[in-house]
């Protein structure tokens, strides 16, 4: 079965979801992130995705203490992105909870680093973020294209032992008119072992089921979850 992923989006310690990655799209959705964790995890989720936007837009981990709380007050299994830029926001990401860090910005801007993390702490511990347009690399809390086209950069960071990539697709995030199903079969076809997580214009449980047809291993959703698309009660279905 694909592993389901929500995903809390934080800016100044609240719950909120973008489109397409424009800040000035900002929805506050709940002003305590660890009430919806604790609900999902009522539901039978029990993994999350939690995405520090202030740090992605800082370009350091901004914030930790929403980490912290959420760690602390579940079991879920927690991946975090946003702001990982060195070894110290690594080291606060894991001390502050999280189980998972991936990086996006990092692998494109310093791919020695994230190399060093990825020998450091493991493959299950250190996922690769491939935030992608028109399957060219965006950084930056993709303001900024860069110059790897998402294959070529997939198959050096496979060779250098990555097993976990996010892949989203930013023109299909936060608009709810579904996956980009056709990239992530294409990912799936060259790189078979990759467990790929989809990210990105989930709006329906349909689309997920989509993507488990599709083979993917795994999907993140947010905002079809906070705008009543799919319901924790589809969700406690699907899960039981």
């Amino acid at each position: 079965m694909i592993e389901l992923i929500p995903a809390i989006d934080i800016i100044d310690g609240k719950c909120v979801r973008l489109s397409q990655g424009d800040y000035n799209s900002k929805k506050v959705y709940n002003d305590d992130p660890l009430e919806v964790a604790k609900e999902l995890e009522a539901h039978g989720i029990r993994r999350l995705h939690v995405v520090d936007l202030d740090g992605a837009a800082s370009h350091h981990v901004v914030n930790y203490r929403t980490l912290q709380r959420i760690a602390s007050g579940t079991a879920l299994v927690i991946d975090f992105g946003g702001g990982v830029k060195s070894d110290e926001d690594l080291r606060i990401a894991f001390e502050s909870g999280a189980r998972m860090v991936t990086g996006g910005s990092i692998a494109v801007t310093n791919p020695d680093m994230f190399c060093h993390w990825l020998d450091l702490y493991g493959q299950e511990k250190i996922i690769l973020g491939a935030d992608v347009k028109d399957e060219k690399v965006a950084v930056g809390g993709w303001k900024e294209e860069s110059v790897w086209r998402l294959f070529p950069f997939l198959k050096d960071y496979h060779a250098r032992g990555v097993t976990k990539v996010i892949c989203t697709d930013i023109g299909c995030d936060g608009m709810l008119q579904g996956p980009a199903v056709a990239l992530y079969k294409k990912i799936l076809a060259e790189f078979p072992e990759l467990y790929l997580i989809a990210s990105g214009g989930v709006g329906s449980m349909a689309d997920i089921e989509m993507l488990e047809l599709a083979g993917v291993p795994a999907v993140i959703f947010g905002k079809a979850l906070y705008e009543g698309r799919i319901t924790l009660k589809e969700l406690e279905k699907k899960l039981a």
